[in-house]
């Protein structure tokens, strides 16, 4: 690592922080969730580590208009707080974001009308206490090309800093920091195999920054690119359906030198999901300090509730095997707007993507009642204490913690340790060393 880097990464994380009062460490775990079962494992993580918590939600989820969530940035802060509450986790060392915060939403409307929906959006997460801030413009709205040419994406980027910075002055709320830049796919992930990834080229991230620099200043917001702490490029990391394409640090080798031209700056690393520890570590060492992931959390969760799921019939000598995955089956078949776009194939491989896929958009479906009631029902049909044979057959991940007491072997303490077993190498990658 660079001493530049090194540089970069204080100065980034620092204006990140904003005087809480903790040591910075290298770097940073971006948790983007809505279940409360993984935000509940993230603080119980952080509190552990004694750090600070970023949460994230993204503009499809979360937004003025509800989301897919049903919650409006205020909504979500109050969510997160109330389960910060629960555990005791001080709320002061929260810090919430919003990812791809522009027109994604409403691309289907004229680019107008889109804008006007996105700056209420950047508005409603400012008035929320939301402190970084992600600006994703990249996306063409109706009429519009697939991807719009740099200068447009620059340009509608400072127009929703512009709305940010007024939003902040109004309201009181600390000055947000801001990530630009969009070479990753859109919210929601990629929708097809990957083969090899196209690295962003160092050229294209020093443009990305100096083409946002000249924006900001012609839209009067000067002040706002000094608290841009961090551009989002492509190092090769990224996971689809049904594979990962796992970090080769060489291969990034010259788009990390260009944050020696980049004073304060860092990479954000989308889509790391499922990456092993050695690859995470890697890309803190490279400049990417701040981690992304979310549907690599529920995917480890649904991995437990299914688990959970089998032992129940286990236990209850139960022949019909897979309850919760059959309610999950019948409201993802009824409601399949989350995923028909996504999955595609025979009618069996779509269940087994349905279920199975790394892109876990089943997640779209756990705040839906009858999950929830299928949850509850789950729960309430085992034991206070779950046998270790059966942690040991449905649940082989979490069993060395179970039979050596660092996890209790019931239900729920399960669930949230599914969750902080895939936070683990995040939090070793960023660890002070």
């Amino acid at each position: 690592m660079s001493a530049a880097i090194d540089q970069n990464r204080r100065i980034a994380l620092a204006k990140l922080f904003g005087g809480r009062g903790l040591p910075l460490p290298r770097g940073i775990i971006s948790v983007c969730s809505a279940h409360p079962l993984v935000i509940e494992a993230a603080l119980r993580r952080a509190a552990r580590q004694d750090e600070a918590a970023l949460i994230e939600a993204t503009c499809n989820q979360v937004n003025q208009e509800g989301g897919y969530t049903g919650m409006t940035p205020a909504d979500f802060r109050s969510f997160i707080e109330r389960i910060a509450a629960g555990i005791g986790f001080p709320v002061g060392r929260i810090i919430l974001g919003g990812d791809h915060l522009g027109p994604n939403p409403w691309r289907k409307l004229a680019a107008e009308d889109a804008m006007a929906r996105a700056e209420a959006m950047v508005t409603a997460y400012v008035e929320a206490g939301f402190e970084k801030l992600h600006l994703d413009t990249s996306m063409g709205c109706a009429g519009e090309p697939v991807a719009l040419a740099d200068e447009l994406t620059a340009a509608r980027a400072a127009r929703l800093a512009r709305a940010a910075e007024a939003a902040a002055g109004r309201s009181g709320r600390r000055l947000p920091v801001y990530v630009i830049g969009t070479e990753v796919p859109p919210p929601g992930g990629a929708t097809h195999a990957l083969d090899e990834l196209e690295i962003t080229h160092r050229k294209a991230a020093l443009r990305t920054f100096d083409i946002h620099r000249r924006a900001f200043a012609e839209a009067g917001v000067d002040a706002a690119l000094e608290r841009v702490i961090a551009i989002v490029v492509q190092p090769g990391v990224e996971f689809g359906n049904a594979n990962v394409a796992l970090y080769q640090p060489e291969r990034a080798r010259d788009l990390i030198s260009g944050l020696d031209e980049m004073k304060g700056l860092l990479f954000e690393a989308h889509s790391t999901d499922y990456q092993p520890a050695g690859s995470l570590a890697a890309l803190v060492d490279g400049g990417f300090a701040i981690l992304k992931v979310g549907p690599g959390l529920t995917f480890a969760l649904r991995e437990a509730l299914y688990g959970l799921d089998a032992i129940a019939d286990i236990l209850s000598g139960d022949k019909g095997a897979g309850r919760l995955a059959a309610t999950m089956e019948e409201i993802m078949l009824a409601q399949p707007d989350h995923w028909a776009g996504h999955y595609s194939g025979t009618s069996r491989e779509q269940r087994l993507q349905r279920h199975f896929s790394y892109s876990d958009r089943i997640r779209y479906y756990w705040p839906d009642a009858r999950a929830t009631q299928a949850v509850d029902q789950l729960l309430a049909r085992l034991p206070g204490t779950i046998p270790e044979t059966l942690v040991s057959q449905y649940l082989a991940r979490l069993y060395p913690d179970v039979v050596e007491k660092r996890v209790a072997a019931k239900a729920r303490d399960l669930c949230l340790a599914a969750v902080d077993a895939a936070l683990a190498p995040y939090a070793a990658a960023t660890a002070p060393r």
